[in-house]
């Protein structure tokens, strides 16, 4: 003879409902990944454009002592090991991280014209939207090895 016994209710999740559940974070994480490394890009290339906009004011101000640009970063107020010449750029960092390596250019025929570039490095490099950032002495922003437009960019 066969007792029927009550069963117990089981708690817990089924498989079908784990894997759903699964489903729906891997769609979430699609979607909310390319946003927020865009937000980490744009915030990266805020730095960049921070670092330009203060060595064309120190640029400025040199200017006004001494008739000419130039690229020495203790005559702009840098410290003494850093270098801000196309050949030697000097890192603007981001936290404990360079994204961005920060250059100028005064041409030896023109000392009193200069371009200072923002250049692309480490992780920022896949930046392909906004590339490198550039600022002359005349306040023209641009882009360069980028596809974007230098508006949404600057």
């Amino acid at each position: 003879m066969l007792i029927d016994t009550p069963r117990r209710r089981q708690r817990g999740f089924t498989l079908i409902e784990l894997m759903i559940a699964v489903a729906i974070i891997g769609i979430l994480l699609r979607l909310a990944y390319p946003a927020y490394t865009a937000s980490v890009k744009k915030s990266r290339r805020a730095d960049a454009k921070t670092a330009l906009l203060d060595l064309a004011q120190r640029e400025e101000r040199y200017l006004a002592t001494a008739n000419q640009y130039t690229t020495s970063a203790p005559l702009l107020g840098y410290s003494a090991t850093s270098t801000v010449t196309t050949a030697s750029p000097m890192s603007v960092m981001s936290g404990s991280a360079a994204f961005y390596q920060l250059s100028v250019n005064v041409p030896a025929s023109a000392p009193t014209t200069f371009t200072a570039t923002a250049a692309r490095t480490g992780t920022q490099a896949g930046d392909t939207q906004c590339g490198d950032l550039t600022l002359t002495n005349t306040g023209a922003q641009a882009i360069t090895n980028a596809t974007g437009n230098a508006s949404d960019c600057w």
